[in-house]
């Protein structure tokens, strides 16, 4: 079972994404801004982090960043949410270091088809 960590600000959008990642067999952990993302990451060490662009305080790509210049996280793949459709905004994510990113609004089921390929594969039932 893979450990996914979501962080986003919207309370809609971060159980909806965890709630279909559950039901996708992962292990999900949600939190609802950048600092406690950046803790998460160093608690769990999730195999996947879905981390929200934008977010008050710290930012999807600040957390990005933070993690990347930390040897115990820096490996963990990041996909960022954006609600910008800006092609630069991707463009600094991947710089950052993330290794994709998603558009809002997205189709669920094809985050979790992302998801499932830079893991690996589907979910082992449980």
């Amino acid at each position: 079972m893979s450990t996914v960590l979501v962080a986003d600000d919207d309370p809609d959008i971060r159980e909806l994404v965890v709630f279909k990642l559950e039901q996708a067999g992962h292990r999900v952990i949600g939190v609802a801004d950048g600092a406690s993302a950046v803790t998460a990451a160093h608690d769990c060490l999730p195999d996947l982090a879905i981390i929200d662009v934008t977010m008050p305080g710290m930012s999807g790509l600040q957390v990005c960043t933070v993690l990347r210049a930390d040897a115990l996280t820096a490996r963990i793949p990041v996909v960022l949410l954006t609600a910008r459709a800006h092609a630069d905004e991707g463009q600094l994510g991947l710089e950052a270091g993330a290794v994709a990113y998603v558009t809002k609004p997205f189709s669920p089921r094809e985050l979790i088809r992302r998801v499932e390929t830079l893991l690996g594969g589907p979910a082992p039932a449980s």
